[in-house]
């Protein structure tokens, strides 16, 4: 699903960001990134999700060598990623079903078949009852299972989520990590960065550790399928 292949990344001024990064991540893999602050797990997303190119090496993505893609494939390359972030990105002026929906209104789905979505993504992530509320009047947990249903409404192959938990207590971390289990299990591939060492050791999955841009363990003998 993922393939990074003697990846380096470097910004101007020289700043080298990740350094001959080499795993792979199979399909229905679930696998933490983790690494301390400015060790690299933010530039290998944004280089996941093509918001940056890598400055050597090759990065596949579902077969395809994002050091090739065309700029008018992006938006449809990125219709297959579900990104969750640590602080949700929700919009207050609308209600959450119609923040689950926006994804699916680019895309140019109908609406008889946005809604059935939205209310299949909505149930997974059990807020099928608060879909007509403003997320302003919801938890801090259900505002996250409400950008998770919002990444997973167009049913992507590969989900990642950028310090997820950072705000959140050991409990619903623990229940937002149970629902990735749920999407990793049907399938979808998921990438979790974080630092929270405690929620990486109760998981007991793959870990992929960066080190002031460096690989320094990925878990594995040789990963899944690119």
């Amino acid at each position: 699903m993922i393939r990074f292949d003697h990846v380096s990344k470097r910004y101007p001024g020289g700043f080298e960001a990740l350094l001959d990064v080499d795993f792979q991540l199979g399909e229905g893999e679930f696998a933490f990134l983790t690494g301390h602050s400015g060790a690299g797990k933010s530039t290998l997303l944004k280089l996941i999700m093509l918001m940056e190119k890598a400055s050597a090496g090759q990065v596949f993505v579902n077969g395809q060598n994002l050091n090739r893609m065309p700029r008018r494939q992006l938006p449809y390359f990125r219709r297959n990623i579900g990104v969750v972030f640590q602080d949700h990105q929700l919009l207050f002026d609308r209600n959450v079903f119609e923040n689950v929906a926006l994804p699916l209104q680019v895309a140019g789905y109908n609406s008889h078949d946005a809604a059935r979505r939205v209310r299949a993504a909505l149930d997974k992530v059990g807020l099928l009852k608060k879909e007509n509320q403003n997320p302003v009047a919801l938890s801090g947990g259900e505002q996250q299972r409400v950008g998770i249903a919002r990444a997973v409404v167009n049913k992507p192959v590969l989900l990642l989520a950028d310090e997820p938990t950072g705000n959140l207590d050991p409990d619903l971390s623990a229940e937002i990590m149970n629902l990735f289990e749920l999407f990793s299990q049907v399938g979808t591939s998921v990438l979790v960065a974080t630092h929270d060492l405690e929620l990486i050791n109760r998981q007991k999955h793959r870990v992929i550790k960066l080190d002031q841009g460096r690989l320094v363990d990925d878990g594995t003998d040789g990963g899944g399928k690119p």
